[in-house]
């Protein structure tokens, strides 16, 4: 790749990991919340609501069966209202985040279902509320089960990421496209598929990592 080319690359590879932290950092705390209260509202729960659950787990099932490629256009209109514009990686954050909340509420709600059930048990004779069921019970003892979570989620919202410069995104997508796909620059598209992979590799290792090290903590 030539030289010139090289400023590029950084530049959309910091725009990618401004989508993929921005995205995570609205996405963890919201899909923690859904999927506890996916499990909270279940049969059996502490907060006990059939009609709500069900209500819950339709949005987050609809919010998972559509294609990224579709919401991405779907919500136009919405990331036009909050952002105020459609183009570019501020833009592209918007449905990147929609799109990843009911993934991440799934693995949440799976990861809080492996606690024991003697545990919660526990808690809720000792008085605890449901807020204090998930946050002193279920959230520590799931949180091996989240890190890798988390780290899954993450992964994923790259890929989408490199979607979204599809229609203008930004970052390492929207490079590969312009350059790679449409000035047919081989090079440029390899490296932006080289960059993804370590990308992915740091990602799925600090990962790994970090829920190693809880597990045994």
């Amino acid at each position: 790749m030539s030289d010139d080319l090289v400023p590029l690359i950084r530049e959309a590879t910091g725009e990618t990991l401004q989508m993929v932290g921005v995205a995570m950092l609205f996405t963890i705390p919201l899909g923690l919340l859904l999927g506890a209260l996916l499990l909270l509202t279940d049969r059996g729960g502490a907060l006990r609501q059939p009609v709500v659950n069900w209500v819950l787990g339709f949005v987050v099932n609809v919010g998972r069966s559509v294609p990224f490629i579709i919401l991405l256009i779907a919500v136009i209109p919405f990331t036009r209202l909050v952002v105020g514009t459609t183009i570019g990686t501020t833009a592209a954050i918007v449905p990147l985040t929609l799109a990843t909340i009911p993934f991440f509420a799934r693995i949440v709600e799976t990861s809080l279902r492996e606690v024991p059930g003697g545990l919660v048990e526990a808690a809720q004779a000792a008085g605890a509320n449901g807020r204090q069921v998930v946050f002193k019970v279920l959230v520590p003892e799931a949180l091996p089960s989240l890190v890798a979570g988390v780290t899954i989620t993450t992964i994923g919202v790259l890929g989408y990421s490199a979607m979204a410069g599809a229609v203008g995104g930004g970052g390492l997508g929207d490079v590969a496209i312009r350059y790679g796909y449409q000035r047919y620059e081989t090079d440029v598209t390899i490296a932006t598929v080289v960059v993804l992979v370590v990308l992915v590799a740091v990602i799925q290792f600090a990962g790994d990592r970090l829920a190693r090290h809880l597990s045994h903590a």
